[in-house]
């Protein structure tokens, strides 16, 4: 019932948009009552946060699983295949993806938005100390936090926006942007 409810909440958030979502309509998009709906989820905002969860959980562990599958390669080795599985990950769900980053509310959506990018940005830092990269002055923490953050920011950007650049130019210059921070 619950799965229902919250694929019935990403297919009404994504075909009516943030303000025209309600609770009536997604349980009717689940073929349930408002009161069986309810029973799980008490107002619209619970029912958003829980699909959000469900969207950032499947993007962290593609994404997790794919910086773990490279953590034995060095630099550009590692960061092409794992900016490669994010774009993906977020094309696949680009409606769904601008409703979360133009319409939602960033404080509704920002506990479950830092969970995922600390997850990651944990990871990457881990990476980094690990395999004593270079960075001067510069903490492994901070250059992930950095890194990471330019990623996130510059690859929705690309997906929502639809620039003329190629693809692989882009994941090119997304890893020529963060090729300093790494280790050869």
């Amino acid at each position: 019932m619950v799965g229902r409810i919250i694929e019935a909440g990403h297919a009404v958030l994504v075909r009516d948009g943030y303000d025209a979502l309600s609770t009536n309509r997604v349980a009717a998009e689940a073929g349930v009552s408002p009161g069986s709906l309810y029973q799980y989820f008490p107002n619209k905002e619970a029912v958003i946060e829980a699909v959000v969860e469900r969207y950032s959980d499947v993007l962290a562990e593609r994404i997790t699983a794919s910086l773990a599958d490279r953590i034995d390669d060095a630099g550009p080795a590692m960061v092409r295949p794992t900016i490669e599985a994010l774009l993906d990950a977020l094309e696949e769900n680009a409606e769904f993806l601008r409703v979360i980053a133009d319409e939602i509310p960033r404080a509704e959506n920002s506990s479950r938005t830092e969970a995922l990018e600390q997850r990651i940005v944990g990871l990457v830092g881990a990476y980094l100390a690990a395999r004593r990269a270079d960075l001067g002055d510069t903490r492994p923490s901070t250059a992930a936090w950095v890194m990471v953050r330019a990623i996130e920011h510059l690859t929705v950007r690309y997906v929502l926006e639809h620039p003329t650049i190629p693809r692989e130019e882009f994941v090119s210059e997304l890893v020529r942007l963060v090729a300093g921070y790494l280790p050869d």
